[in-house]
């Protein structure tokens, strides 16, 4: 287990550096501002690979949706364009994760059912709701926490 953790410690502290290496060739300047959570969301979906990429992912920006789903899960299928949609529009990071390939992370996010969508504000979970949401009201619900 701890191998494991190790690992993942490892794989984000290079993601990081890859991450800031980008960010000084683009001209980006470390230290202006809030370091991490003045970063810019991504305009695409980030998949999950487990708990510490999560918390990075969160502790990486301000306002962040995570959209817990399956695969098989009709109503998760339903609800895709949505959440692609709200990465491209909002200033939220969206995050997705795999219930079944993260089962103890969505066990801890508290995914009884999917999909299942939690809000972090400011590294905190602030909303919890389940099933297909209209894309205008989790719209609203992200800027509401700005």
């Amino acid at each position: 287990m701890s191998d494991s953790i190790d690992e993942e410690r490892q794989r984000i502290r290079e993601q990081k550096k890859r991450e800031l290496q980008q960010r000084l060739e683009n001209g980006d300047v470390p230290g202006e501002g809030s370091a991490e959570a003045s970063a810019e969301a991504p305009s695409e979906p980030i998949e999950i690979e487990g708990a510490g990429h999560l918390e990075s992912v969160v502790d990486s920006y301000p306002i962040v949706l995570v959209d817990c789903y399956a695969d098989w899960c009709g109503p998760c299928q339903m609800l895709e364009p949505t959440i692609d949609a709200l990465a491209a529009e909002t200033d939220a990071a969206v995050a997705k994760v795999d219930v079944d390939a993260n089962q103890p992370l969505a066990q801890q996010l508290g995914a009884r059912g999917v999909p299942t969508l939690v809000l972090y504000a400011d590294g905190e979970p602030v909303e919890r709701t389940s099933g297909v949401q209209p894309r205008e009201a989790l719209k609203q619900w992200i800027t509401s926490y700005k």
